[in-house]
């Protein structure tokens, strides 16, 4: 009786003008993913969680940059630690660090994810290994808010190596991407700081993709979905 349960679950209790920035977002129009590639606002996402499970681990903060015409925008980022009824595990905050005290007295999870979505708008969003994100978000975002984020998501993990295929076989993580290219992180498992690198890996793949002849978004979106076939097979 799963879908009786899916019936009867009563979506959130917003207040006003929560309500209303849902309702914004819905009505947002989503972009054309066959404009060229240049002209796109990408969205670089990361996530830090109490977990690995994304079905079921808790989302405690978002970094997120934008990319405009090809340029990493530093003045437009965002970051975001959501408010958790308890701390994580200590070995769990050993790995992102953000502390107890700062996980119980983050923003309002409505507030912070509401956040969030005027910052992304309904762009491309990029993550690397960006399933997990998506996932965690999504989650959040059905949980809180009853929102289901309908963004066009695009995985680096997934497009640096078919656009480096001679490189591919030596790197699989992100820091083994960065020690290719020689990329720097000042807060390794930070959110915002996971995101500058991923940003920067994005920026390179961006500039390979044109390279090869791609013109537009819907062109890595199409590449990385011959990737994750071939990698089903």
């Amino acid at each position: 009786m799963n879908w009786l349960a899916g019936l009867l679950r009563l979506a959130p209790v917003l207040d006003a003008d929560l309500g209303q920035a849902a309702k914004a977002y819905r009505k947002l129009p989503v972009p054309d993913l066959g404009q060229p590639l240049y002209a796109h606002r990408y969205v670089i996402v990361d996530v830090e969680t109490s977990g690995l499970n994304p079905l079921q681990d808790s989302l405690i903060s978002i970094g997120a940059l934008a990319i405009s015409n090809g340029l990493i925008r530093f003045d437009e980022s965002f970051e975001v630690v959501l408010r958790q009824e308890a701390p994580s595990e200590h070995r769990n905050i050993l790995v992102h660090g953000i502390g107890g005290t700062t996980q119980v007295s983050g923003m309002r999870p409505a507030q912070g994810l509401i956040d969030f979505l005027n910052f992304a708008g309904k762009g491309p969003l990029i993550g690397f290994h960006a399933d997990f994100d998506r996932v965690v978000i999504a989650r959040a975002l059905r949980k809180v808010l009853g929102l289901d984020l309908t963004n066009v998501w695009l995985d680096v993990a997934k497009l640096a190596p078919a656009l480096f295929a001679e490189r591919a076989p030596a790197a699989h993580s992100l820091d083994e991407w960065m020690n290719v290219f020689g990329i720097s992180n000042y807060a390794r498992h930070d959110a915002v700081a996971d995101a500058l690198v991923t940003a920067q890996l994005f920026q390179i793949v961006l500039a390979q993709a044109a390279q090869q002849g791609m013109v537009s978004c819907a062109d890595l979106r199409d590449l990385e979905k011959d990737q994750r076939w071939l990698g089903a097979r």
